[in-house]
């Protein structure tokens, strides 16, 4: 009887992101043995490796054994070290920025300032969670703020709908173009051998675009449940799960030790980017910098070195699972680069989108993202796997790798906003107390003006050459 009620207790649910990823590497290591193996010449321009178009060519194939998938996860992590650890230090890094309540003190001072004027506030929060998002340093923690944006909404007299709006999309609408994100953007375009943050004036450009889109969506929504609460997408419960929380209603102090935190770790930003243009640093640079960031704020808030190592780790803990996913993914690609049919599979996919001219085939690689980020809402994993498989393809189309990279990252963001994968999207929307089913009602059609917008951006990159600068 007992264990006739375990069964009857099984549920499978959503397959977990690891599960996802390992189904497709063992797929992949079947394809090895069904796919010939084959190679393109390569040639070195202006120290940028580039596929020779027309130059493919099978050779001996090299199948993956039982052994080679499961070394192929080792390998992927050990390959993706650089990147792992500086996903870890940033989180660790920003934890000990949060324990000095410098963050939570900035908002909620924004939030008092802009106090009944509703738009001035949804544009404000929106702003300030863009730039976040922009810089990758607040996407998976921005679940900590969704009470904050519920609250804000119920003093705005909205729905909870708004609440997450204004903090999760503000967030993504920067984290969409992400222009100096280094774990997606930077990592698509190391992959791509494209200078580290190249691009960078025309993304301003995307993300402005997007910003003010997704304000000007989230403020229509409000003012027409403001003036009818009917119109809501929530119907009669505009806040379906309420926890009482008296953040408002205390003093928000930002005290100078915050505002020298704040100011440190602009100054910290500051001077990586600096660095990057000037000196060439990479991600390895930035993950010292963190370091320093982290130090640093200790210094100035008075933590002392135990508690700066507990916050630390306490911030990285949080991230082991978003960060070892990036070496699950690169795994994937270590099999197919081993098996010798990562080219073939190239090959095959131009074969199919010859008769597209280049506008066609990055608009193609636009969708192809959009519907892969479904199954692998990780954006540093998404970009490991697909940037290896774009950049030949795009080389062989004439299509400008910045293209093929902005490709990716849009297509990774816009449908991070409705996969049921993304453990953020799921874990906000149950913080807010509101269904998948209504957040999909909501977000379509902003879905749809993201997507327009991202693929008239793609064609002007095409017919602009936009090149690596």
């Amino acid at each position: 009887m007992e264990k006739a009620k375990e069964k009857k207790g099984l549920k499978w649910g959503i397959p977990d992101a690891y599960i996802i990823l390992f189904g497709i590497l063992a797929l992949m290591a079947v394809l090895t043995y069904l796919i010939p193996a084959g190679e393109f010449s390569r040639e070195e321009i202006e120290g940028i490796t580039m596929v020779v178009p027309d130059s493919y060519q099978q050779i001996a194939s090299s199948p993956a054994s039982l052994l080679d998938i499961f070394l192929a996860i080792q390998e992927g992590m050990i390959s993706s070290a650089p990147l792992i650890f500086l996903v870890l230090i940033i989180g660790g890094s920003f934890a000990v920025i949060e324990s000095t309540g410098a963050i939570d003190a900035m908002i909620l001072k924004t939030i008092e300032k802009t106090k009944n004027k509703e738009l001035l506030l949804i544009t404000v929060v929106c702003i300030l969670f863009s730039i976040f998002g922009a810089l990758g340093i607040i996407v998976n923690a921005v679940i900590a703020f969704i009470p904050i944006g519920i609250i804000l909404a119920r003093s705005m007299k909205m729905d909870a709908i708004v609440g997450v709006s204004i903090i999760y999309l503000g967030a993504y609408a920067g984290f969409n173009t992400a222009f100096l994100d280094p774990l997606t953007t930077g990592t698509a375009q190391q992959i791509a051998q494209l200078p580290l943050f190249s691009g960078i004036g025309y993304r301003i450009v995307i993300y402005i675009t997007i910003l003010i889109t997704t304000i000007a969506y989230i403020a229509y929504y409000a003012n027409k449940i403001k003036n009818d609460p009917a119109k809501s997408v929530l119907g009669n419960t505009p806040f379906p799960k309420i926890e009482e929380k008296n953040q408002l209603n205390k003093q928000v102090v930002l005290t100078g030790v915050h505002k020298l935190v704040l100011f440190w770790l602009v100054i910290g930003i500051g001077i990586y980017v600096f660095g990057v243009f000037q000196y060439n640093w990479s991600l390895n640079e930035m993950a010292a910098i963190f370091l320093i960031i982290a130090v640093g704020t200790a210094i100035i808030a008075k933590i002392s070195p135990n508690k700066l190592i507990v916050e630390l780790f306490k911030g990285a803990k949080g991230l082991v699972y978003g960060a070892m996913i990036i070496g699950m993914a690169r795994s994937i690609v270590v099999v197919l680069e081993d098996g010798k049919i990562l080219d073939t599979i190239v090959q095959g996919m131009a074969n199919l989108m010859t008769p597209f001219t280049s506008v066609m085939g990055a608009l193609v690689m636009f969708i192809a993202n959009l519907l892969f980020n479904i199954l692998v809402s990780s954006g540093s994993g998404q970009a490991v796997i697909v940037m290896p498989i774009m950049t030949p393809l795009a080389d062989i189309m004439e299509i400008p790798r910045q293209v093929a990279v902005q490709a990716y990252k849009m297509g990774d963001g816009f449908t991070n906003v409705i996969t049921p994968t993304s453990g953020i999207l799921m874990a906000n929307l149950a913080i807010a107390g509101v269904s998948w089913i209504k957040w999909i009602r909501f977000i379509f059609p902003l879905l749809m003006i993201w997507i327009i917008l991202g693929s008239i951006f793609l064609v002007i990159g095409v017919w602009m050459n936009w090149g690596p600068f």
